[in-house]
């Protein structure tokens, strides 16, 4: 596949892996880079400079493709600046930006021989990123597990007018996880796409429960709600009895102060890691409902790039 996110990245498949608190480390990462797309670790759960750095060399000592780091800014309030500083030092060839105004990291970075793409849920943020010099934009669509945007924009609404609104490339994100989705993002404008919840259901997942993982691959596209729409940071997850409390406790007009322990990165560690079902939550996307089995990596992206070019040849055949 050539597209220009292919070229920009230096990658066989414009196929971006999400950021993935707590899940996205080296073994993940890697397996989506050798798989022919664009893997990533995520700095701000790592934690410290020293973690981040063994876990960039880990990434190289399983694959010599291009991968990314992702920095959720919003989370950690200027900490991230001194994990920054390691991105740079061990020239890793993209870094993802998600949660806040990415222009101090733009700034830091200037000059520095590194790919960048802003995760965005609307034309505003996108037209900005591209401003500060974003090589290419992620559009978060509503159906997406994690934090989303608050306008509650589907994808197929979403795409076409971010892709038509800036002049760099656009990334669709939120309820893909087939090559289906992947031909359809291209029909929209798009020349990539980024799953989340999909990369958690493989077996290169190994931070991951198997609870968790048996859940996504259970589930319905009905099973998952979105918690902390009060707070203003909104967020998907699976719905649970533990993230319908969280829910009532916001109807009922509680606050962050009140809510914090319930909606920490704790809590979201003691169900995907521990599977601990009543202390916790997991993040998870409508696309829990295409989610058939839990394949390597490279199983997942030969399906795809199979059933896109399945797909391509019948449209061809209904449009001529």
């Amino acid at each position: 596949m050539k597209t220009r996110v292919t070229e920009i990245f230096g990658i066989q498949y414009p196929i971006i892996q999400g950021g993935l608190a707590y899940l996205a480390y080296a073994e993940l990462a890697a397996a989506v880079s050798n798989a022919g797309g664009l893997g990533q670790i995520t700095a701000a759960t790592l934690g410290t400079p020293e973690k981040l750095r063994d876990e960039i060399r880990k990434v190289r000592s399983l694959t010599d493709k291009p991968f990314g780091v992702n920095f959720a800014i919003a989370r950690h309030d200027g900490k991230y600046q001194e994990l920054l500083e390691v991105a740079i030092e061990e020239k890793v060839h993209a870094i993802s930006i998600t949660g806040a105004n990415p222009q101090p990291v733009f700034d830091r970075i200037k000059g520095e021989n590194i790919r960048t793409l802003v995760l965005v849920s609307g034309v505003r943020q996108a037209m900005k990123a591209e401003e500060l010099g974003a090589d290419a934009v992620m559009a978060v669509g509503q159906e997406g597990g994690g934090h989303l945007g608050r306008d509650d924009i589907g994808t197929i609404v979403l795409i076409p007018r971010v892709v038509d609104s800036v002049s760099i490339p656009v990334i669709a994100s939120g309820g893909i996880g087939d090559g289906r989705g992947l031909l359809a993002a291209f029909a929209l404008g798009a020349e990539g796409i980024e799953m989340g919840t999909r990369f958690i259901a493989t077996q290169e997942c190994v931070h991951a429960n198997e609870k968790y993982k048996h859940a996504l691959l259970e589930g319905k596209e009905t099973d998952t709600v979105i918690i902390k729409r009060t707070l203003g940071s909104p967020g998907r997850v699976l719905k649970t009895d533990y993230t319908l409390n969280i829910i009532e406790r916001e109807k009922e007009g509680e606050v962050y102060e009140d809510l914090q322990d319930l909606i920490s990165g704790k809590a979201n560690c003691r169900y995907i890691y521990d599977g601990n079902e009543a202390e916790g939550f997991g993040w998870a996307g409508q696309v829990i409902g295409l989610i058939n089995d839990i394949p390597t990596v490279q199983e997942l992206f030969d399906e795809m790039i199979s059933t896109a070019q399945k797909e391509q040849s019948r449209i061809g055949n209904m449009l001529h």
